[in-house]
């Protein structure tokens, strides 16, 4: 692939398809011009788009093993080196309105020192980022650039969910504190976050280190450098999961002895009720039988009695249990 021309990169349904013009910023793709490393061309594609997907199974610019991967179905985050480029599959939060971040997103993309080729189903809101910066003219001047700047973007959201994991954890742990349940569920869906995050970051994490530690002539030792720094900041991340998982187990256990505390509670108090009113129930059932001679049974006032001797025994039972110190 040493002569890319402007003219086999049209994709009439491509998000984005454009150069950077090795000054921060992008120009458009014309059919006359001829790609060169630099002034490398970025698509970005969805591959659900019939004619994104007629250009990915057919273009003569990316390897055959490739073609596949780009428009597949989700796998965890990997790298494969393919001679002076790398076919990359990662993962972002998703902040898709019709989703749960944990639900990650993945994007997948073929870069060279020439090309880069990106493709996603679910938005990825990174390579808006990006995009926005070279816009601004403030963006990546050539593909070691760009890459770096979209493994700092995801990293970036990674981390920002990651702390709002923590925050939560924070408000469970207060919540207990106070002997306040959280809602049914809660804590089960957090305990999942921080563990599809963790099954997911880690790998990101290694793909990372993979890149850093490649030797490129399309990335220099400062971009290098950026990329284990964000491989480390991912790594702390993943410490902040770890530490997220075992203090779920820790709530977990606090939650269910408060529960069971509760319980306790309740039947303690049921058993003591019980206790009080034991010696009323058995004077009213044995007063209750239908047999002549019972005392009092022709006295006018001894149904009233009766109950202020039930009332003055519920009562001294009471202070008696009060005394053992049982209530």
């Amino acid at each position: 692939m040493d002569v890319i021309e402007g003219k086999a990169l049209q994709i009439s349904d491509a998000i984005i398809a454009c150069q950077l013009d090795g000054k921060g910023g992008q120009i458009a793709i014309e059919n006359k011009d001829v790609i060169h490393c630099e002034k490398p061309c970025w698509l970005h594609l969805n591959y659900t788009h019939p004619q994104s997907l007629e250009w990915l199974q057919s273009t003569p610019l990316l390897p055959d093993s490739v073609r596949d991967a780009l428009a597949g179905d989700s796998m965890r985050p990997r790298v494969n080196r393919l001679g002076d480029g790398f076919m990359i599959v990662l993962r972002s939060v998703n902040h898709n309105s019709d989703s749960r971040p944990d639900q990650l997103v993945a994007m997948r993309l073929f870069i060279n020192d020439k090309l880069i080729v990106s493709t996603r189903r679910r938005k990825v809101y990174a390579v808006d980022e990006v995009l926005t910066d070279l816009q601004n003219g403030n963006g990546p001047v050539d593909c070691g650039s760009w890459l770096v700047e979209i493994c700092d973007a995801l990293t970036d959201h990674t981390s920002e969910f990651i702390e709002e994991l923590h925050d939560k954890i924070i408000e469970l742990e207060d919540a207990l504190l106070d002997q306040r349940i959280p809602a049914r569920g809660e804590l089960g869906l957090l305990r999942k976050q921080l563990i599809v995050m963790r099954r997911y970051m880690a790998p990101q994490r290694d793909v990372y280190a993979r890149l850093a530690s490649e030797k490129l002539p399309w990335m220099d030792d400062s971009e290098r450098r950026r990329m284990q720094e964000i491989s480390d900041r991912l790594g702390r991340g993943l410490d902040d999961l770890d530490a997220g998982v075992a203090r779920t187990a820790v709530l977990a256990d606090e939650l269910a002895s408060v529960m069971a505390e509760s319980m306790n509670r309740r039947t303690y108090t049921m058993s003591l009720m019980a206790m009080i009113f034991l010696p009323a129930t058995f004077l009213t059932g044995l007063f209750g039988v239908n047999l002549g001679g019972i005392p009092g049974g022709t006295w006018r006032y001894g149904f009233s009695v009766f109950c202020l001797l039930l009332a003055v025994l519920a009562l001294g039972v009471a202070g008696y249990l009060k005394r053992r110190r049982w209530l």
